[in-house]
């Protein structure tokens, strides 16, 4: 059933080009089953196999993973360090089927900020996969938006201060393209789990015209069914852009 769905999406106009999510409820699927916070997270890679797979099924272009956000340093330094580990694991296990499968590796955030381990295997992977041309496969590490656009306009007010750039230059497309996604389109859609209502200093500048889609479901329990879901209700949905209906369908 799966492979006829997903046929008949892959050919729609209107497939979302790219898919942000922000993958929450790994602890409290855990909490839920009496299991450490950390089999949550173990549970949920199950979970981004999933997705990675359907998206690029579906020939979506873009897909971004909220992974870990630069308030989440704030964490238990137990939690943290399993999460590093985990991270330096799964990525040595998954690399591979990844560049086998034409999935091109990249990552926005602070990626200084990670421990060594991690920080080489996320360098190791974007090189690795740098030449292939399917999906665009990128983790927010040490990520918050609010310090994306800060960095961007001090960016900006230094090419000012040094008479690279003049004031009436600045504009959308200038801030766009000092930002960490200047390389990809906006997200289209934007899913998140676990049934929260908030955005989460994820992306703020990017998805000011994204549809948005919440699922009560946690991180661990959303497979390629429940991403087919938001798929098909974003396919369903009229993006109008501040325009009325009647301007797009005169």
């Amino acid at each position: 059933m799966n492979e006829f769905i997903i046929d008949k999406m892959r050919n729609h106009p209107r497939l979302p080009r790219h898919v942000a999510i922000i993958m929450d409820g790994n602890g409290r699927w855990a909490k839920e089953r009496d299991l450490p916070r950390i089999s949550g997270h173990i549970e949920g890679i199950h979970s981004v196999r999933d997705v990675v797979e359907a998206s690029g099924e579906l020939g979506i272009g873009y897909l971004t993973l909220y992974t870990f956000s630069k308030e989440n340093w704030n964490r238990p330094v137990t939690e943290v360090s399993a999460l590093m580990s985990l991270l330096v694991k799964t990525f040595h296990n998954e690399i591979s089927e990844l560049d086998r499968n034409n999935v091109r590796f990249n990552v926005i955030g602070c990626i200084d900020d990670l421990p060594e381990a991690p920080r080489n295997k996320m360098l190791q992977g974007i090189e690795q996969t740098a030449k292939n041309t399917g999906l665009t496969l990128t983790l927010a590490l040490s990520y918050g938006s609010r310090y994306e656009i800060t960095e961007a306009v001090r960016s900006i007010g230094e090419d000012i201060a040094h008479d690279k750039l003049k004031v009436d230059e600045i504009n959308e497309t200038l801030i766009s393209s000092r930002l960490y996604t200047h390389d990809m389109p906006d997200p289209d859609l934007v899913i998140r789990t676990s049934g929260e209502l908030r955005i989460s200093n994820f992306l703020l500048w990017q998805i000011a015209y994204s549809e948005l889609y919440v699922t009560p479901s946690f991180w661990p329990d959303f497979r390629k069914n429940e991403y087919l879901e938001a798929i098909n209700s974003y396919l369903n949905r009229e993006r109008r852009f501040g325009k009325v209906s009647e301007q797009l369908n005169p």
